[in-house]
């Protein structure tokens, strides 16, 4: 599944099997998640990074193939989950051995592509850089969003109190199933108030960039931390530094996508970090997948229509392979 350009550039063609190199593995996609990233993508907006394949997707789940040398751990059939820098829309796809994951007891095999991206991103951006931790006030934009509905719950089920934006009554319903304590009508409220008379949010996770820069600093409380991982809302914006040292606070801006496999602060590491924190959250029922809609791959055209259009709670995926077409 290749993306030229423009919003009607998708289409599905024959390519050659992958094949796998040292330390990696093949897998028979099951499921592929669709992101806001891949829309991106197919825009040009955001290419690849260098080495990467240029088929969309960064996330799937489905069944071990082939195991390249210089594995271990892994077994032909085993049922696994895995991030991806690229390649998901496809039947097949050859992925490092330390960004797969298995399968969480309890979660289906297709609803198993809704976790990586999400359950990385999340575990990388609020836990490991943000430093989330019990009793904090953690802020995350789009809270119905794939990464928002995952996020609200990993910071519900470690114990820090958890405020969120979204748009309609739905979703900000479905966001306070989902642990959410303070949850935000950004079409109506002003966030930064509203967390700044909880004593300022410890961790913010952003999404928007720009456009809530000077809002996000103002919501920070002492020692606050706020984490941009999108630029939906621009990429530039005044920074006010007398906010930030008078809170003695700090901005991060982290992408996970191009990040090497190996190495400090590498996916292989991010993805040990989610098995041994995140998995165990999943299989006690604390934290589960959030699917919206399950298209075909041969409907990929509108599950990218459905999550641009913003309806979407939680994950959209694509099932490959599989005449499923199912709501969440």
């Amino acid at each position: 599944m290749r993306a030229v350009s423009g919003s009607e550039s998708l289409s599905v063609t024959t390519v050659p099997d992958p094949t796998t190199g040292p330390g990696e593995v093949i897998i028979d996609v099951a499921a592929a998640g669709v992101n806001r990233a891949d829309l991106m993508q197919r825009q040009g907006k955001y290419p690849p990074p260098p080495g990467a394949s240029d088929i969309l997707g960064l996330e799937v789940s489905g069944r071990i193939a082939e195991i390249g040398a210089e594995v271990t751990g892994w077994s032909v059939g085993d049922e696994v989950c895995a991030l991806l820098a690229g390649g998901g829309y496809a039947e097949r796809v050859a992925v490092p051995a330390p960004q797969v994951l298995p399968v969480p007891a309890g979660v289906d095999l297709v609803s198993a592509a809704a976790l990586p991206e999400v359950a990385c991103t999340v575990m990388s951006n609020v836990i490991l850089t943000g430093g989330l931790a019990a009793g904090d006030l953690f802020l995350v934009h789009g809270g119905s969003s794939g990464i928002g509905t995952h996020a609200i719950q990993v910071a519900h089920a470690i114990g820090a109190r958890v405020a969120t934006t979204a748009r309609t009554e739905a979703k900000r319903d479905r966001c306070r199933e989902l642990g959410a304590d303070i949850v935000i009508d950004y079409t109506a409220e002003d966030f930064a108030d509203i967390v700044t008379a909880e004593g300022g949010a410890e961790v913010i996770l952003d999404l928007l960039g720009a456009k809530y820069l000077e809002r996000n600093v103002d919501a920070l409380g002492t020692g606050g931390r706020l984490v941009i991982i999108g630029m939906q809302g621009g990429i530039k914006a005044e920074l006010n530094i007398a906010k930030l040292l008078t809170k003695r606070a700090a901005v991060f801006g982290t992408t996970l996508r191009a990040r090497p496999v190996d190495g400090p602060d590498g996916k292989g590491e991010i993805v040990a970090a989610t098995h041994r924190h995140t998995w165990p959250l999943i299989e006690s029922g604390q934290v589960m997948p959030i699917v919206d809609r399950v298209f075909s791959l041969d409907d990929v055209e509108a599950a990218h229509a459905h999550l641009d259009g913003g309806d979407a709670i939680g994950k959209v995926l694509l099932s490959v392979g599989a005449d499923t077409d199912r709501d969440g």
